[in-house]
């Protein structure tokens, strides 16, 4: 490489002078990049921001509230048939998961149908997916249900408690049951007593409160890219670790047994010791009532993933199992004959607003983060997904803010954390789903419940709730079924998956997060720490190289070794850089240096005493070719570098090390493929010196042109340095 010095330019042109297959040369010259100062760059973002036209203004709201972009040129005649449709099936299903998962959060039903209400409404104002479901996730209840349960100890409520609240007027904000701790809440300013559904309420919306204001804080300093930190493989294992806990969570509503909520580490392993101790004390009817509704749930899957193309919309099946059940339970007085226990009251209507507890906020602070992030990541990833297969696209910091605020606002409305659920999501886009109208359209079904059809659910049997859960986790433990195929396309991966499944199904869905997070990075840092390393050789008649060990035919090169390192060079893997330098070049430059000074220091001593035959027997002439062993056969290393994508002040100075210790053997070390980072990386660290007058003799565009000139050094200067 030569330098071409300009006055007027704040930094050398670097140009390349390049041999082209019929041996004549080009140039190719570097751009001079413009400098401008931090100090700029910030006033420029400044004047940006702080400035305020009618236009900005309007682009600013029109981006905060995309239905203000494409409501107005939704296509009614195209568009709405396959909302209404995707809608109303949508809605049907929504309204006995909403009240099944309600379980999970250790909630009443009613909450569970306030927050899909309010999520599918929000949602349509505010997210960027055309195809998403965003509302009540069983990951996401199940979170919240955990947080509620160790709140609700801490007070000194009973779990088990199965007695329905007194509703009286409607207000759940003084409830009274028998058999429950008082708990004194402070509720805008006013200290009230609180009863056990007063609380658990209370905690839930605080914890959603404070995860949808996490999500419009990382929505307003930009930190979208977050996700990109959690990988597929962590995340399936996190989904179907979390599904563990819930399938065993509701084990003991299938078999009707009444046992202790587990909280803490080890709740999957604590309630099964629970159940097979319990066992004996399980209810036959819900047992009987279990086996029926499972084997026709999944009966009803099977047949409709198998004729799902010929099917315009999938069966309501949830709605028909639990409207069945429903009556099966109220004509035969299950409850009171058999003592299976029911859903009890469902008010109708509004509570309220109210304001979430601060104090309550501040307990649940840390729990609120995974929430948020696990929240963010499934809905970001979904709508990716969607948007991928429609050919749209859409804003990550805006579906930030779009769930933050599902989050923030139906908090004062007594509703709890939400995300986007896949099953629903892929409901969603097989009915015919075009826009989030047909969000409106699931809200409006759900909104019908609410005000007249709730209270109708009041003998529906628990373990038929426990049932529509269990095969909604269909997708996720079929997981477990794709691990060879995982392993055989990617070890890592597959690692990963069994580590974050493992530490969230055995120690909490909140580790298990943690540590599949902590172990997917670690995973990254090792296979940049002990990359993939090859000497390569020649392939016959061409000017190209590859690993000697992975193909044939390859041609070693005489004189020249040639190395490749795929992986940044840094300080983590500095050592593992040159060990392997060392291993494949058969030669460690240090050790070579010492055996030098070892034979120099024997040959002194002798001549000092008169013996003029050297240490090997030979005459004072041949001594220094005989200093170098004879199994060096080469005079130059060629380090390819095109697959190191940076370097930092260790890596130069290793290349700096590796420079001077080879050329205290008389062997060069060319460096090829170099990106422009990676050379002005060496040339800070002053790897050319301070004129940079080496370069040409060290840098080298290509592996072959490096070849070359370590073949012949007395190439013309002008084309030799390549």
């Amino acid at each position: 490489m030569h330098e071409v010095n300009t006055g007027t330019m704040e930094r050398p042109l670097e140009a390349t002078v390049l041999e082209s297959s019929t041996s004549s040369c080009f140039l190719l010259e570097r751009k001079t990049p413009v400098k401008i100062t931090r100090k700029q760059i910030m006033l420029a973002k400044l004047r940006k921001s702080c400035s305020c036209t009618p236009r900005k203004l309007k682009n600013l709201v029109m981006g905060f509230f995309p239905v203000l972009q494409w409501l107005p040129k939704y296509q009614c005649k195209e568009y709405i048939w396959g909302d209404i449709m995707s809608g109303l099936v949508i809605g049907i299903i929504l309204v006995p998961q909403a009240i099944a998962y309600s379980l999970l959060a250790g909630l009443k039903p009613i909450y569970s149908l306030y927050t899909s209400f309010f999520a599918n409404i929000i949602y349509f104002l505010m997210g960027t997916s055309r195809h998403v479901s965003v509302g009540i996730f069983s990951l996401i209840s199940l979170m919240v249900g955990q947080v509620v349960d160790r709140e609700l100890l801490l007070a000194g409520f009973d779990l088990n408690d199965d007695a329905p609240p007194a509703l009286g007027d409607g207000s759940l904000w003084n409830d009274s049951q028998p058999n429950t701790t008082a708990f004194n809440l402070t509720i805008g300013g006013t200290s009230v007593e609180c009863g056990k559904e007063c609380y658990a309420i209370g905690i839930a919306t605080a914890l959603t409160f404070v995860a949808g204001v996490y999500q419009v804080l990382m929505g307003i300093f930009r930190l979208g890219f977050v996700s990109m930190y959690l990988s597929e493989s962590m995340l399936d294992g996190f989904a179907t670790g979390a599904s563990l806990t819930i399938l065993t969570a509701q084990v003991k509503y299938l078999i009707g047994i009444k046992i202790p909520r587990s909280q803490g580490h080890g709740m999957l392993v604590i309630t099964w010791i629970n159940i097979l101790q319990n066992i004996s004390q399980a209810n036959l009817c819900d047992v009987i009532t279990s086996a029926i509704c499972i084997v026709v749930l999944v009966a009803a899957k099977e047949l409709g993933d198998r004729y799902k193309h010929k099917l315009k919309f999938p069966l309501p099946t949830e709605l028909v199992v639990i409207v069945v059940a429903t009556l099966v339970s109220h004509y035969g007085n299950l409850n009171e004959v058999y003592a299976s226990s029911v859903s009890g009251a469902i008010p109708t209507g509004f509570i309220p607003p109210k304001i979430p507890c601060f104090d309550l906020m501040l307990r649940v602070a840390v729990d609120a983060l995974p929430l948020a992030i696990v929240s963010f990541a499934f809905t970001v990833s979904l709508s990716e997904m969607c948007a991928k297969k429609y050919a749209y696209t859409i804003r990550a910091n805006q579906e930030m803010f779009a769930v933050g605020f599902c989050n923030i606002i139906p908090s004062f409305f007594h509703s709890f954390a939400t995300s986007a659920a896949l099953a629903k999501t892929l409901v969603k886009t097989s009915t015919g789903c075009q826009t989030q109208v047909s969000g409106v359209i699931s809200a409006m079904v759900v909104l019908l419940v609410l005000l007249f059809l709730a209270p109708l659910f009041y003998s529906l049997q628990k373990c038929v709730l426990a049932c529509v859960i269990i095969v909604s986790l269909r997708g996720a433990l079929r997981k477990f079924r794709d691990v060879p195929v995982r392993y055989h396309v990617n070890k890592v991966d597959t690692l990963v998956w069994i580590i974050t499944m493992s530490a969230s199904a055995l120690i909490s869905t909140e580790i298990g997060l943690l540590v599949g997070i902590v172990f997917s990075m670690l995973c990254i840092i090792v296979r940049t720490q002990r990359p993939r390393t090859a000497l390569l050789g020649q392939i016959q008649n061409s000017s190209f190289y590859e690993d000697d060990l992975e193909y044939k035919n390859l041609s070693s090169v005489p004189k020249v070794k040639i190395f490749r390192f795929e992986a940044p060079l840094y300080y983590a893997n500095r050592k593992y850089f040159l060990k392997s330098l060392y291993r494949l070049t058969d030669l460690d430059p240090n050790l070579e240096a010492a055996k030098r000074k070892k034979y120099e220091k024997k040959e002194q001593q002798q001549l000092q005493k008169g013996d003029h035959t050297t240490a090997n027997g030979l005459g004072m002439g041949e001594t220094t070719m005989e200093l170098v062993p004879k199994q060096i056969d080469f005079q130059a290393i060629v380090v390819d570098c095109s697959s190191i994508s940076f370097l930092d002040t260790t890596g130069v100075n290793t290349l700096k090390e590796i420079l001077k210790d080879y050329k205290e053997l008389n062997i060069s070390v060319l460096l090829a493929c170099c990106n422009p980072s990676v050379i002005d990386s060496l040339k800070r660290g002053g790897y050319f010196g301070k004129d940079f007058g080496s370069m040409q003799e060290l840098l080298f565009y290509s592996v072959h042109n490096a070849v070359q000139f370590a073949r012949d050094l007395n190439l013309p200067a002008d084309c030799s340095g390549v």
